[in-house]
């Protein structure tokens, strides 16, 4: 049983109950505007550590480098062999209008002519030529990882290629390229109990933050639109294809060396779905 508590979002007081707006989508239970209507502070399990403090670290270095629409706000930590982040999802609810330097809420009426805060610069995960910000032993580290060194008479044509280059996937806000590179499954700490921070969490904008459900009764489940800043700038290569970590394993995480298989592909016009043309 997971002991991880989620503090950010107390339970609220009875009066916060759920209402149902003209259109019909269920509102979160807000008596004001604030920051929680354009990003949401939550905390993320990242992923279970069953083999040693260093078997978590490619689903972190994953996980991790989504960083486009997610904010890592502390280092990673263990709890009961799994391991957690707290992160600010940079979601807007869907109940936010903006017009001009008036926000207002169309589900209760509530109405900002504060600035918005800007969201704070994506934390980069490149840091220059063959230096990267990758996890290792449960930490964030930054480490040079040179570029792999090709056998004197390997095929250039067919060394490096990526199939997925120039492929029509795209996610569903209808951006096209790397799609698998750019959405992603998220595991956000929620408890049955936290009535608020739930709704919360199914207020999001679709299709940046969607598809929510609860799989266990402390925690939920989400997909996200969020690029992994190891993209290269084209949108489409990995830059950390080839390299190899100081201790000889792959620098690229391990569920992204393989390409999809049948019944596995999840975004329209992947190069691997039936019927699919290069």
């Amino acid at each position: 049983m997971p002991r991880v508590r989620n503090a950010i979002y107390p339970p609220p007081p009875d009066i916060f109950a759920r209402m149902l707006t003209p259109a019909g989508a269920v509102a979160p239970p807000c008596r004001a505007m604030g920051a929680h209507c354009r990003g949401l502070r939550v905390i993320l399990r990242v992923t279970t550590l069953d083999d040693g403090p260093r078997s978590g670290d490619h689903e972190a270095t994953w996980l991790l480098g989504h960083t486009e629409r997610i904010t890592f706000l502390s280092d990673l930590w263990e709890d009961d062999e799994d391991l957690y982040v707290a992160a600010e999802l940079q979601v807007p609810c869907r109940f936010l209008s903006q017009n001009g330097a008036t926000s207002s809420c169309s589900a209760f009426g509530y109405s900002s002519n504060r600035s918005a805060k800007a969201p704070p610069p994506r934390a980069p995960r490149r840091l220059g030529p063959n230096r990267f910000r990758i996890v290792e032993s449960g930490h964030l580290a930054s480490r040079k990882l040179p570029e792999p060194v090709l056998p004197p008479r390997a095929l250039p044509v067919h060394h490096g290629t990526n199939p997925c280059a120039g492929a029509p996937c795209r996610t569903a806000d209808n951006r096209r390229g790397a799609a698998c590179c750019r959405d992603l499954q998220v595991e956000i700490m929620c408890t049955t109990r936290e009535k608020r921070l739930e709704a919360l969490i199914r207020s999001r904008r679709s299709p940046y933050l969607c598809k929510v459900s609860r799989e266990t009764p402390y925690s939920m489940n989400a997909e996200m639109i969020s690029a992994c800043g190891f993209l290269l700038d084209d949108g489409v290569h990995c830059s950390l294809h080839g390299r190899t970590r100081p201790d000889g394993r792959p620098a690229k995480p391990d569920l992204c060396t393989q390409w999809p298989e049948g019944g596995e592909v999840m975004h329209p016009g992947c190069v691997f779905a039936a019927g699919a043309r290069g």
